[in-house]
């Protein structure tokens, strides 16, 4: 898998501009692929587009095949003529409001989506997306049981007793079909501002969670693939080890994959998972990529994840039967506690991994993430992620000893540390450079996008209208040019 020399630029779509709460589908997208294609850029990364949940999380999704209702175009509908301006309510420009866009945008859609009538572009479409009756009854039945998780629900909708199912689906039959048309609204978007990012010459690199959300429509249809017991109450929960960050280390609580039957299936429902993200995206970075030569089985009753334990993923026999069906550019989030296995599993299908500029300055001449140890050029590398603060912020948040070692490092730093981390990125030996936007911004904490481990308060930040100007295009584009990007 070979990937050429480029550079792009990290910005989720509910970070776009826009007067109605959060980033969409809109002008101001279009207008950012204009953006990008302008300053020279190949890339625009994004955040998973599945429809979010209880503490806002684009990795904690209803379902992983459907998109976000939140990111749908309402000046798009309007110009549709499928509502009217004088619904729309204009927002505070700044951070998303999660609460408001679920008690006013959510129910805005819902009421346009109940008015428009099925033409024959809606019916190829749920045809097409065999996920979507299932997704559509599960949101249904989930307001009905005063949205619970759906291991809670009453026994026989929890394991999808034939009858219960046919009874729900009689009695939501005007519920299910609103929510099969937003998202056939929210597809139709999508695929025309992809099609125009290609006329740009702009591909599109996506990001799949290695694990799915507890109360999804994908657990709920599918318990079988996962490590549930006879009452579909998970057994073990996933996270990671205590560590240097984290003493009692991560509980995350999504439910573990039960590979023996995900293997006696041929992987089928990861195949269709991986297949539905590259209708959405053209490169794909698989999160938490070491899951899956090994992963940290913590007891569902934990309170922490001190006690769990390292067990054995599917490692090269999934990735044999993924790499056949699939031939799309796969990019292996290859970060925290990499094992030799990891690597070797990585190494063996040749996937790109990544490098993140920040983590260099805290051991010494050694560490892998310095730009002169890169010992290829078969990676992304970033000055930071989604889930890093932002280099500026990193920078005055570090010790005195990592600041010393930066500005030793760099030489003689007459431009901002973020600035100076980007010109860094862009000229290493990796292939492919990205970089947040709000680090070309140059901002500092406050932009920060999520804080591991943080329960509330994340996914939060936005581009102002007019911030990014002139001036940061023609310097981004100064940088890919000199550095053959």
């Amino acid at each position: 898998m070979t990937l050429s020399r480029c550079g792009g630029v990290l910005l989720h779509v509910t970070s776009l501009p826009g007067r109605h709460g959060v980033g969409s589908l809109n002008r101001s997208a279009y207008a950012w692929i204009d953006f990008l294609a302008d300053s020279g850029q190949k890339v625009w990364q994004v955040l998973p587009l599945g429809p979010t949940s209880y503490g806002d999380s684009p990795y904690q999704s209803l379902s992983t095949f459907a998109g976000n209702p939140y990111l749908i175009s309402l000046d798009a509908l309007v110009e549709d003529g499928l509502c009217e301006a004088k619904d729309l309510k204009e927002l505070p420009e700044g951070k998303v409001d999660y609460c408001q866009l679920h008690e006013w945008k959510l129910p805005l859609l819902h009421k346009i989506a109940e008015k428009i009538q099925p033409d024959q572009d809606f019916h190829a479409f749920c045809k097409e997306q065999k996920w979507l009756p299932d997704y559509a009854l599960f949101l249904a039945i989930k307001a009905e049981q005063n949205n619970q998780a759906w291991n809670q629900w009453p026994k026989p909708l929890r394991h999808r007793e034939p009858e219960a199912l046919a009874l729900a689906r009689t009695r939501h039959a005007q519920v299910i079909h609103r929510e099969m048309v937003i998202q056939w609204l929210f597809f139709k978007q999508w695929k025309k501002l992809k099609e125009y990012s290609h006329k740009r010459n702009i591909q599109i690199f996506g990001d799949i969670p290695i694990f799915v959300a507890m109360d999804s429509a994908d657990t709920w249809c599918n318990p079988g693939l996962f490590q549930f017991n006879a009452d579909l109450q998970p057994t073990a929960v996933a996270g990671v080890p205590p560590d240097y960050f984290a003493p009692t280390g991560q509980l995350w609580g999504n439910p573990l994959y039960d590979w023996k039957a995900h293997k006696a299936e041929g992987y089928i429902w990861w195949l269709e998972r991986v297949k539905a993200a590259f209708r959405l995206y053209d490169i794909l970075r698989v999160d938490h990529f070491r899951g899956f030569a090994g992963y940290w089985r913590v007891p569902a009753k934990a309170e922490t994840a001190e006690t769990g334990r390292w067990v054995k993923g599917p490692g090269p026999d999934f990735f044999k039967t993924l790499l056949k069906a699939i031939a799309n550019p796969i990019i292996a989030e290859d970060l925290g506690d990499i094992t030799p296995d990891v690597t070797a599993l990585r190494d063996q299908f040749k996937l790109p991994g990544m490098k993140i500029l920040q983590f260099g300055f805290g051991s010494g001449p050694q560490n892998p993430f310095l730009t002169h140890n890169f010992e290829s050029t078969h990676f992304v590398a970033y000055t930071g992620t989604h889930d890093n603060d932002t280099a500026r912020g990193w920078y005055e948040n570090g010790t005195e000893a990592e600041q010393r070692y930066a500005r030793d490092y760099f030489g003689n730093i007459d431009e901002p540390i973020s600035q100076t981390l980007i010109r860094a990125t862009w000229q290493s030996v990796a292939k492919m450079a990205i970089i947040p936007l709000q680090d070309l911004l140059d901002l500092g904490s406050e932009a920060r996008m999520n804080f591991p481990g943080r329960a509330h308060d994340n996914w939060q930040w936005r581009l102002l209208p007019n911030q990014l100007t002139q001036q940061h295009r023609d310097r981004l584009k100064t940088w890919t040019q000199m550095y053959g990007r």
